[in-house]
């Protein structure tokens, strides 16, 4: 990927940009690139973050789903207190 260097900004557009990053968490790169994508037209290459194959089975569950799971291992939770003298 080339790098481009910025001169002479407006200091308004600057803070605009700062005030942009720091509200959302991104890095001041990212705001411009996604600017620039913005502006642009062009769509960006979605990058599958880590973990997006489980993402059916972590936190996907209803919470039908959920009650349902836990009333399964309910029995795992139990201390069989005869077993343990």
């Amino acid at each position: 990927m080339g790098q481009i260097t910025l001169r002479n900004i407006d200091p308004r557009v600057e803070e605009e940009i700062r005030r942009e990053a720091r509200k959302t968490g991104r890095s001041l790169n990212r705001v411009i690139v996604d600017m620039i994508y913005e502006c642009t037209g062009f769509a960006k290459e979605s990058k599958r973050p880590r973990g997006h194959s489980l993402r059916k089975l972590a936190g996907g569950w209803s919470d039908a789903d959920a009650a349902k799971f836990m009333e399964s291992i309910d029995i795992c939770e139990r201390i069989d207190e005869d077993m343990w003298k």
